[in-house]
């Protein structure tokens, strides 16, 4: 079969993009990746269930020094366990528990709170995962390892460079989505006209 050399480098980008996205989703995150410092902000923790057969039941969440969690948005299907030292407004907040749930293979734990960095740094989070086969993940590693500790970094501004690695981060999103809607956009013509790209 004689393919287009322009849909094949267009499909191959596409297959990159894709897999580039998938490598860097299939962890377990906290978002957004840039925060602002000193700033009371709503911030995700998503946690997903790779391991075939079995659901996630149980998340162990442990803040970092300087990481302040304020409150939490109430998640339907979970119990929330809060261990913290002290009461009342001086109450902090070291670790939260999630109990009850069960998210199957492919999908994610979502989890949302109001929380402040204290200083322009580098943040990382303590995760573990328990399934309901008993086994547990814990998200602790490097970077480059297998189960990496999710991180964000605070700024103190998200203007200048701040900003740069903010819309630089927008922007990926951006093409990974509009080359995977294209990719299946163009699928969904060759399927139906019968003709390949030219």
């Amino acid at each position: 079969m004689n393919v287009p050399l322009r849909t094949l480098a267009f499909v191959t980008c596409a297959a990159v993009a894709l897999a580039t996205a998938s490598s860097a989703l299939a962890h377990a995150r906290v978002s957004p990746p840039v925060a602002l410092s000193k700033s009371l902000q709503l911030f995700t923790l998503t946690v997903p269930t790779e391991k075939e057969g079995v659901t996630t039941t149980k998340i162990v969440f442990t803040r970092p020094a300087g990481f302040s969690i304020d409150s939490f948005v109430p998640t339907p299907g979970w119990q929330r366990h809060v261990q913290q030292t002290g009461s009342g407004a001086s109450a902090v907040i070291n670790s939260v528990t999630w109990t009850g749930g069960a998210v199957p293979t492919g999908e994610d734990a979502t989890f949302q709170f109001l929380a402040e960095p204290q200083s322009s740094k580098t943040y990382t989070f303590g995760v573990e995962q328990t399934h309901s086969d008993g086994s547990i993940d814990n998200w602790s590693g490097a970077e480059s390892s297998d189960a990496p500790a999710p991180t964000i970094e605070a700024k103190s501004s998200l203007g200048g460079g701040g900003g740069g690695s903010t819309l630089a981060l927008v922007a990926l999103v951006a093409l990974v989505a509009g080359a995977v809607g294209i990719l299946l956009g163009g699928f969904a013509l060759v399927s139906k006209s019968g003709r390949p790209l030219a």
